[in-house]
């Protein structure tokens, strides 16, 4: 118990310092080149003012300029959305009690994706009206996987994944015929916020992930026992004195905060939630206190990172960072039913 927890410590603060060091590189990447170093001194120049040894005057106004408003706030977006839809995982995970679970499974992407494309198709397409779009499309898809698995006054699991999956490729079907009956200046846009994408980053764009994560990260602290027992369980929590009913009810919603303002600011990002909260399980163990941190920072590393390919890998042309995820994402999860499968025949021997 003690090994694993000084492992936890010790790989999130690795995951820590390894992010910082995509950041600067990221920072520093592209048709206005500079150093890595030289960009995170522009960028703590900004941040603490009047230190002449962290900016010299040595820039020029243009890689300022590219550095501060446009790099920094896409590379922070994508370890912000990495984060957010990491601890997402965990949480449905822990809901259905089952790793091959993330948002996108459950359908809760897809039906912010359905809030978030209906105002772009009908040319609301500020930011907070995306944000609150997002948000109320994650929460009808989880209230109605919600009441499609509640039965016999408990919540199935095995029911909630069978009902996401449907959900979500209903979902999908109606974001598809918004973009096929939108005006075609519509549908590129669409298109590309559909497969994720984090290049308009602004500054103002951080808040709405950053709170929404710092609100989940408190409801995970105070329930973090109670997840822990739920894992071994439902009669066995009850036993404990844990709601499971209620507890499941406020994981789910959480779940929701977190992927609709992603899914508002960088669109339908997938797999996330299934690779990182995996490889850290399989890290650590199965306690969420130890789980969580480990999650988030490597969520927020992975995303980064994948980020940085995204933009550099058929530079000057962009890859959406929906299918860096899926190249990934996908043949881990083919891996990881192939696994479980084996184990499931070991078992009925």
């Amino acid at each position: 118990m003690a090994r694993s927890a000084r492992r936890a410590r010790l790989l999130t603060a690795v995951a820590l310092v390894a992010l910082a060091g995509v950041v600067a590189v990221a920072a520093s990447a592209g048709t206005v080149d500079l150093r890595p170093a030289d960009a995170a001194r522009l960028v703590l120049g900004h941040l603490v003012p009047g230190m002449p040894w962290m900016s010299d005057g040595t820039y020029t106004p243009l890689q300022d300029q590219v550095v501060w408003q446009f790099r920094l706030p896409r590379a922070l977006l994508a370890a912000l959305a990495g984060a957010a839809l990491s601890l997402a995982g965990v949480l449905i995970q822990a809901v259905v009690r089952n790793p091959l679970a993330e948002p996108a499974i459950l359908g809760v992407s897809s039906g912010a994706g359905v809030g978030a494309v209906s105002v772009v198709v009908l040319g609301a397409a500020a930011d907070a009206a995306i944000g609150t779009a997002a948000f109320t499309g994650a929460a009808v898809a989880t209230a109605a996987v919600f009441l499609v698995a509640y039965k016999d006054g408990r919540i199935a699991p095995q029911r909630l994944v069978l009902t996401g999956v449907a959900l979500g490729t209903f979902f999908s079907a109606v974001t598809s015929y918004l973009t096929i009956t939108t005006e075609a200046q519509n549908v590129f846009s669409v298109m590309f916020f559909l497969l994720g994408s984090v290049s308009a980053a602004t500054m103002s764009d951080l808040a709405a992930p950053a709170l929404a994560l710092v609100v989940a990260l408190v409801v995970v602290t105070v329930t973090g026992r109670s997840v822990n027992a739920l894992q071994v369980g439902d009669e066995t929590a009850t036993a404990l004195g844990v709601s499971v009913n209620a507890l499941r009810t406020v994981l789910l919603l959480t779940a929701s905060l977190l992927t609709g303002t992603v899914v508002a600011v960088a669109g339908g990002i997938g797999f996330v939630g299934l690779v990182v909260p995996h490889v850290a399980r399989v890290l650590v163990g199965a306690d969420h206190r130890r789980l969580v941190p480990v999650a988030v920072t490597g969520g927020a590393l992975f995303l980064c990172t994948a980020d940085l390919a995204a933009r550099t890998v058929s530079a000057p042309a962009e890859v959406p960072l929906g299918i860096i995820t899926a190249f990934i994402g996908v043949p881990f999860f083919l891996w990881l039913m192939r696994g479980r499968s084996a184990d499931e025949q070991g078992m009925s021997r």
